[in-house]
């Protein structure tokens, strides 16, 4: 008997917080008595990174962002942990950037101007905060010597066609296609998309609309969008630290699902009836994310359900099988098999599958029977 789509979505919501819960990775190896450094720290993603840095005894945490309003909620969040520190600064000022990489060891890039729509009218700003402010980033980690730069990228930034994504794949290439002979920083790219309780999740812009008996906007039936919760998000991160020798871009498989069984999902859940408007897609927007693009996948190695695209410029200075990266020496070339690319597509999960899955893993709580 095929399964209400209210209950697959509501159990994957609650696998992802059982995720978060029960799914403890050793990190002390990354942080434990490290200097690190949070780009956009105050926002959800840098929220994340900070909590997830915290469990391991690092030296100091710096939580940079031009938002003087949130970092002082980010520090009653944090408890006022004497670790953090909150420092006030824009990442296009490069003299600030300069001072806050002073003796770090690791850096996480979180800062981005991120909505889509807007950035499509506004593309100047876009260039200076999305790609010469991440210039910036960058030459003041190599001049600083920083250990390990992480970048966090979007789905938009493979094969892009709106001015958030050619920004962000401008971006990767600063991060990716560097001298690694002559710099001794390495640097790391994690491509992933909207978290679902982050701030740009458009389940709260559903759900408001349920509740206020309005139209429920959806741009195409088929439209589908990979799903990631933030401990997932957490632990891609800190693996990419872990992997990569330097240039990579890193994503994992996910599963998938449509943006129209989310929307019948919530309205089972709150028992309404809303009408459905089909607005069509907006500029800029695609009817399914692409994580690893057709030319990147001749790049691509799969590892621990990671996908690893090596840089599209110089070879990793390897001479023999000894010094290949891990993901080399034990992980699957993607470059001459089935996979032409990897979008959402292909992972939408079959509901009777997936609801199997929650039920033996013990992840469907009893109020979404």
């Amino acid at each position: 008997m095929k399964q209400p789509a209210y209950i697959v979505i509501l159990s994957l919501l609650v696998f992802c917080i059982a995720l978060s819960i029960n799914v403890e990775a050793n990190h002390f190896d990354l942080f434990e008595r490290k200097n690190i450094v949070v780009l956009g720290g105050t926002g959800y993603l840098g929220r994340a990174i900070t909590e997830e840095v915290l469990k391991y005894n690092p030296t100091s945490v710096i939580i940079f962002s031009r938002d003087e309003v949130k970092h002082f909620h980010c520090s009653k969040l944090f408890g006022d942990n004497p670790k953090l520190h909150m420092v006030i600064g824009d990442i296009r000022d490069y003299d600030s950037l300069l001072q806050v990489t002073k003796n770090a060891d690791i850096v996480f890039h979180a800062a981005a101007l991120k909505r889509m729509d807007a950035l499509e009218s506004n593309v100047l700003e876009a260039i200076k905060t999305n790609v010469l402010a991440s210039m910036n980033v960058f030459n003041a980690c190599v001049n600083n010597n920083v250990g390990q730069v992480l970048f966090v990228s979007t789905d938009k930034a493979s094969s892009p066609i709106n001015a958030y994504g050619a920004c962000k794949f401008v971006s990767e290439k600063i991060f990716t296609n560097y001298n690694r002979r002559n710099i001794k920083t390495k640097f790391v790219v994690t491509r992933f998309g909207n978290i679902l309780e982050s701030t740009g999740s458009v389940i709260p812009v559903f759900v408001d609309r349920i509740k206020a008996g309005q139209d429920i906007p959806l741009t195409d039936k088929q439209m589908t969008r990979f799903i990631i919760c933030k401990r997932e998000a957490s632990e891609l991160m800190c693996d990419a630290l872990r992997y990569s020798v330097g240039g990579e871009i890193v994503t994992k498989r996910l599963p998938a699902m449509k943006i129209i069984d989310l929307i019948e999902t919530l309205k089972s859940y709150f028992n309404a009836s809303n009408p459905i408007s089909i607005i069509g897609l907006r500029p800029g927007e695609k009817l399914h994310e692409v994580l690893v693009n057709a030319s990147e996948m001749r790049r691509t190695y799969e590892h621990n359900n990671y996908l690893i695209v090596r840089p599209s410029t110089i070879s990793l200075d390897v001479d023999d099988n000894n010094n290949l990266p891990l993901y080399m020496k034990h992980g699957k070339y993607l470059g001459d098999g089935p996979l032409t690319d990897y979008s959402s597509d292909q992972e939408v999960v079959s509901q009777e599958k997936l609801l199997n899955l929650f039920i033996t893993r013990s992840f469907i709580h009893s109020k979404f029977q």
